[in-house]
């Protein structure tokens, strides 16, 4: 019986927003699916079984959008999906109704389609906007979903 895919032809140039791995060949700090959430790798071990049985290999991911702990088994021989993951660096605008304006550094184009985050992260952009502080905003993209996840003042050349 035949496996059904469901093709998605929307995307970059058909480019997947993930790509198989041998579970063998996943590293810690590296990137993996985990539940169907783009993870970074924290902790794995290799545990071999018995006589006949394969190796397992147990991974802990922290999610690269929610900061949540997940955890999989999976034998070393098998294949997990790994997520592309993308940054990009923006000019910040300003808010507006709780979403970040931003201009593309190179194009100048703007988008305002990133939500502030919580935390420390969308305190200090919140703060730049009331001043009028210039900030650099990193966005991080994968498997479809797109954060802030850095803000820094621009460097000063001379």
């Amino acid at each position: 019986m035949a496996d059904e895919f469901e093709i998605d032809n929307q995307g970059d140039a058909g480019a997947s927003a993930t790509f198989p791995m041998q579970c063998s060949a996943l590293r810690k700090n590296g990137a993996v699916v985990i539940k169907g959430r783009p993870c970074k790798i924290v902790d794995m071990s290799t545990s071999k079984t018995g006589k006949h049985g394969h190796a397992k290999v147990h991974l802990v991911g922290i999610d690269i959008f929610t900061g949540k702990k997940l955890e999989e088994l999976c034998p070393s021989t098998h294949n997990m999906e790994v997520p592309v993951v993308k940054t990009k660096q923006y000019n910040f605008s300003h808010l507006e109704d709780g979403f970040i304006v931003l201009h593309d550094i190179n194009t100048s184009e703007e988008r305002s389609d990133i939500k502030v985050p919580e935390g420390d992260l969308g305190k200090k952009i919140e703060e730049a906007d009331e001043n009028g502080t210039p900030l650099i905003i990193t966005i991080q993209s994968a498997m479809g979903e797109e954060a802030a996840i850095k803000a820094d003042e621009p460097s000063q050349k001379d």
